[in-house]
């Protein structure tokens, strides 16, 4: 940990991520919080905003995350707006110049223009504590991944990038070690002889919601799977940690995801795609995808994404680990669903088939089931399946507060590490390489479907 950071300069303030996600979220934090943090917000970009507008830009994304009038009235107080070039190594000089602290640099921004901003970054002298925060992707394949890392490695120190995923809101993270570590029951459990399968699942009713321009050059797999699933298995099948710090549970990450490949190594069998066609969901009619306003059909973009993968370790060799996820289908899942061995033997007199136990840990809101066989309410002898359910608790802010609340303690616990970043893109790689050589096909189902009739 760096320690707190009195300074965050948003690049890309009057875009959509910050008026949308961070602005609220940041409202949020100061306003839970029982001692306000005295921290400079200092906006930059393109527009040329003057006072009124930039505080009207706050006041009114503030109020999206319902925030008091008082925490809205402290930041409005201090905060500035700057119209800048963000890959102006001047510009970007100055920026920094007017943070009365070395600032937290959160680019709000389309890859490339981060990528542009950090190379202008080159040629500022950087103040002693300055934080560099990135949203995804980081690069578009491990070979750019490194490339940036590279870059950023440049500027500042590793513990001082923060890669965001506010996949790893820290309740969610908590609350997956909680479950594993605090409970005797599930631990000793926790490996290839008594689990079968593990299946994490984001399927969206969203769909491609006026995001064409990122997302049809993206795709499921690499929007989705590519960065937020892998880390969630990560945090799923990672051995015992000592601590909860970034160091401990970073390295934890790593190790599992340095062993994990496509099932079998094989690119083209581990994995499917679809898309979806015309269809409704809710009662709300839905085009099709490649009728979607900025989509090329001539992409083949897949919105439906599913790969096994395998961790080749003493733990979990000869487990599948299933990611899948997409967008228009019948129902919203995020969650983790451990399959666990079937029962060996059943004793003679108990009638009907057991059903492997198993646990789900569903995220946002986090809730946990243990699905097993008991006796039925009749005939005792016959099996009867429950469910035995709890709320997790939802932590005290959304994922993307819990996210700038690691980043203005200095703190890179839910901050995704460079070489894990790289791993992710070794994982995926060989697949978008076959999917985009057409060596696997592109299935269609209907939106507000499950999916392919032809899938499982």
């Amino acid at each position: 940990m760096t320690g707190p950071i009195g300074s965050l300069l948003l690049l890309g303030a009057s875009g959509d991520l910050a008026g949308r996600l961070l602005l609220p979220a940041l409202g949020q934090l100061f306003d839970r919080e029982e001692s306000r943090r005295e921290v400079k917000l200092v906006g930059a970009g393109s527009e040329d905003w003057d006072v009124d507008a930039w505080q009207q830009r706050v006041r009114t994304s503030f109020a999206d995350g319902k925030v008091s009038d008082a925490a809205v009235q402290s930041v409005l107080d201090t905060t500035r707006y700057h119209k800048a070039d963000v890959t102006s190594p001047e510009d970007l000089r100055s920026l920094i110049d007017s943070c009365p602290s070395p600032p937290a640099l959160y680019f709000a921004l389309p890859p490339s223009v981060t990528v542009a901003a950090c190379k202008g970054l080159q040629q500022v002298s950087l103040p002693e504590g300055t934080n560099l925060v990135l949203e995804k992707p980081f690069g578009t394949n491990q070979e750019s991944a490194a490339s940036l890392n590279m870059l950023l490695a440049q500027l500042v120190p590793e513990n001082q990038v923060h890669r965001v995923d506010h996949f790893l809101g820290r309740s969610t993270v908590l609350n997956l070690l909680g479950v594993r570590f605090a409970n005797r029951l599930f631990e000793p459990m926790w490996s290839n002889q008594h689990i079968d399968r593990v299946d994490i699942v984001f399927d969206e009713q969203l769909t491609l919601e006026n995001r064409a321009r990122y997302y049809d050059s993206a795709g499921a797999l690499m929007d989705m799977i590519q960065s937020h699933l892998l880390q969630v298995l990560a945090l799923v099948a990672m051995e015992p940690i000592a601590t909860v710090d970034a160091v401990d549970l970073r390295d934890a990450k790593a190790q599992v995801l340095r062993a994990c490949r496509p099932w079998d190594d094989d690119p083209v069998g581990s994995g499917r795609q679809a898309r979806y066609t015309r269809g409704t969901i809710d009662g709300r009619e839905v085009p099709d995808y490649t009728a979607e306003p900025g989509v090329d059909p001539a992409r083949n973009t897949e919105t439906l994404a599913e790969l096994i993968v395998e961790i080749e370790n003493w733990r979990w060799a000869g487990v599948p680990f299933r990611l899948r996820s997409g967008k228009a289908l019948r129902q919203r899942r995020k969650e983790v669903v451990v399959t666990f061995k079937p029962t060996p033997h059943l004793p003679t007199g108990l009638q009907g088939k057991p059903i492997p136990d198993q646990l789900r840990l569903t995220m946002g809101p986090d809730r946990m089931a243990l699905e097993m066989n008991v006796n039925g309410p009749n005939d005792p002898l016959v099996l009867d399946r429950v469910s035995l359910d709890v709320d997790l608790n939802p932590g005290r802010l959304p994922a993307y507060g819990e996210v700038l609340a690691g980043v203005l303690d200095g703190d890179p616990l839910l901050s995704v590490r460079g070489d894990t970043a790289e791993e992710c893109w070794r994982i995926v790689d060989p697949v978008l390489q076959a999917w985009r050589e057409g060596k696997v096909p592109i299935d269609e189902y209907d939106a507000g479907s499950d999916g392919p009739a032809s899938w499982d």
